[in-house]
């Protein structure tokens, strides 16, 4: 099967699609032929598809989906630097949230652009765990409660907190999952040293897409370091076997709006 499609007809020869190849496995045009992957390094494709994008008359199509491609209208996507600014400084950590749930298709919305994500050789590791029921957030809660509980007296590094979490949560206060209706799993294959990252990359563009969306979110470390070593909290996110959680989110519709931004140290910046 052919790697990439040409229209020859809008194929200028150009060479961009050549230039941008991280993998360098198109072939240049040249007056008699067109750009072609050749078939000994079709497995080298790492399907990311910067050829077909950076081509200036839609004249390439990466032959995976092609059914599926879409041209970015003009002047789609296109922020000011002011209005992003402020859409990124506006970010906060949501620790109090409404009783009024996520619709799933609001999150399948918020995951579609999150598929968008970078990845290492563009292998795309991340799959999700989406928690829905609030009663089912609360039990992930119980159970890293039940994980701390066995922290006490070890030489683990939250040794020293466990208790104070643990009587807080017997008070009545979640400490844990902050009352959140929802909550989001990012988990990847075991024993691949970059698919954490990926893992990571993925949950931070959720972060930052979901308030477009009316959504808040709130990293949930409790819950994530759990999943990694307790194991009746990673049968109870359903975390399949051979994968782990690369990180936890918790997420739902905020109960508080945004009215000004907090004051940030200067960036740290060495120049060389």
């Amino acid at each position: 099967m052919a790697i990439i499609l040409v229209d020859e007809v809008l194929c200028t020869r150009c060479g961009l699609c050549t230039v941008v190849c991280p993998v360098s496995i198109v072939d240049p045009a040249d007056e008699n032929s067109l750009p072609v992957v050749r078939d000994e390094n079709a497995n080298r494709c790492m399907s990311c598809g910067h050829c077909e994008v950076i081509c200036p008359t839609h004249a390439l199509i990466l032959n995976i989906l092609p059914d599926e491609k879409e041209e970015v209208p003009a002047g789609a996507g296109e922020l000011a630097t002011g209005d992003l600014g402020y859409y990124m400084k506006k970010r906060r950590s949501v620790r109090f949230f409404t009783e009024d749930p996520v619709s799933g298709e609001d999150i399948l919305q918020v995951l579609d652009v999150v598929r968008y994500a970078p990845s290492g050789s563009n292998v795309r590791p991340v799959e999700w765990t989406v928690v829905h029921d609030p009663k089912d957030v609360r039990r992930a809660a119980e159970l890293t409660i039940e994980w701390l509980k066995t922290l006490i007296n070890t030489t683990h590094p939250l040794n020293v907190y466990a208790p104070i979490l643990i009587r807080a949560w017997e008070k009545g206060q979640d400490v844990i999952c902050r009352d959140a209706p929802h909550l989001l799993v990012a988990h990847v294959p075991e024993n691949t040293p970059i698919a954490s990252v990926d893992g990571i990359i993925a949950l931070t563009h959720f972060d930052i897409a979901a308030p477009a969306f009316g959504i808040g979110t709130c990293w949930a470390g409790f819950i994530t370091m759990a999943a990694l070593s307790y194991e009746p909290l990673k049968e109870e996110l359903g975390i399949p076997s051979g994968r782990t959680c690369a990180f936890a989110m918790l997420f739902g519709h905020p109960k508080y709006k945004t009215y000004g931004l907090p004051r940030r140290s200067p960036a740290t910046v060495t120049w060389k």
